[in-house]
Formats: structure tokens, sequence, C-alpha cells
């Protein structure tokens, strides 16, 4: 399982970069301004900026809704660096898109899936990734993990290449049970992702060890 970080924040990329397992980045125009990043030229810098840190994909997502308006705004980005992916959103227009950025080798990711219907559609277009929102879904008691499932048969059904990249992950376990039921790639916080390192019995281990290594010295 690959393992994306869903954030704008230098300091936190640079974090997961550091801790050796970061595969790639996912961002969108509400992480930016939470960043306090505005203003078109200072965003398409900030993706720059993130693009020189991770060695992985950076997910960039487009604003506009319209067909000829998602292409300008897309092809704009993907030029901007190789490692840019074009985030696009589940809609008619978005398809359209994605079938357009895929005849034209550039590489898409198409974010805000709910139903596997429409994974199905972002597959058949040729999405390079597909983002499916596991904790929204929860949020309003629907099983995400089960979609996520549904998703994934079907794209072995098919031997579609799309990756399924699990969004809106809130929590560790989110991870665990994403790998366990074959997401390509989980994208969350940092937050959810250091949690994985930690289990009580590893601290009352590690504590016991350098207890016996100071009476031995």
């Amino acid at each position: 399982m690959k393992f994306f970080i869903d954030t704008a924040n230098l300091d936190q990329i640079k974090e997961a970069q550091n801790l050796g397992i970061l595969d790639g980045v996912t961002t969108n125009p509400s992480l930016m301004a939470k960043e306090g990043i505005h203003g078109e030229d200072r965003v398409r810098q900030h993706y720059v900026d993130i693009c020189e840190i991770v060695d992985g994909d950076v997910s960039a997502e487009v604003i506009s809704t319209d067909f000829e308006g998602i292409v300008t705004e897309g092809e704009s980005l993907a030029a901007l660096h190789e490692q840019i992916v074009v985030k696009v959103p589940m809609i008619k227009e978005g398809v359209k898109a994605i079938k357009y950025f895929s005849d034209k080798g550039i590489r898409t990711n198409c974010t805000l899936i709910f139903s596997a219907g429409q994974a199905l559609l972002a597959a058949k277009a040729g999405a390079s990734y597909i983002s499916p929102f596991l904790g929204r879904l929860d949020d309003i008691s629907t099983d995400g993990l089960n979609l996520i499932e549904e998703i994934r048969t079907i794209y072995d059904n098919y031997l579609f290449d799309t990756e399924i990249l699990a969004a809106s992950i809130r929590h560790p376990m989110h991870i665990i049970d994403c790998a366990k039921i074959g997401a390509d790639i989980m994208t969350g916080p940092l937050s959810a992702i250091t949690a994985l390192l930690n289990h009580p019995l590893t601290d009352i281990g590690l504590e016991k060890f350098l207890a016996d290594h100071a009476k031995n010295k």
C-alpha cells in the first residue's frame, strides 16, 4: 500500500518524507487556504514547492467545473512539474475531461467518489487514480469500507489500471482496514499515519530493555 499525506503544510510533508514512508501528496483549495496560500500564482508555486520535497505524485485540483475550463486549468497544472496529477471532480464534464487528459498522456485523480458506479465511469474514462471518500461516508452512517471493497472487486474483474486512493482517512484503523481489502493507496493526515507507530506493549518492552541495560552498566 502506498502512503500519501493529505495536506498543504510543508513542515508536515517534510516530516512524512523524512519518516521514509511517503509516496505522494494530495491537496485541495481548502487545504491551501488553511495554510494561508491564496492567489493563483502563490498556489501554483506551492504545488512546485511540494513536488520538490516528495519523490512521488502530487495531486493538484482544478477549480473549474466546465469541460473547457477543466482542460485549460488541468493542462496548466500538469505543465508545472512532472509529478503533478490533475485532480478532477466526479461530474459529467469532469469525466469528459479525464478522457481528454488520458488521451493526451496527462495523469488524473478523479475526486469526490461516493459510489461504485462513479468509480466505474472514472476508470472507463482512463483516470489514473480515483478517490473514494471513506470518512465522509462514515460521517453519514454509510459503510465507506464496503464501497472500497466493491470498487476493488469491479476493478479486479476487468483489470482496470486505475488505482484506488482511499481518501478522507480519519484514524489508523481506517488505514489497516483499507490495506486488508486491497486499496492501492491511502491519503490522510500525518496524525493518522504516525499513530500506526504506537502500541503500549512496544513502550513497555522498550522501557524494560532500557532498564535492564542500565543495570548492566
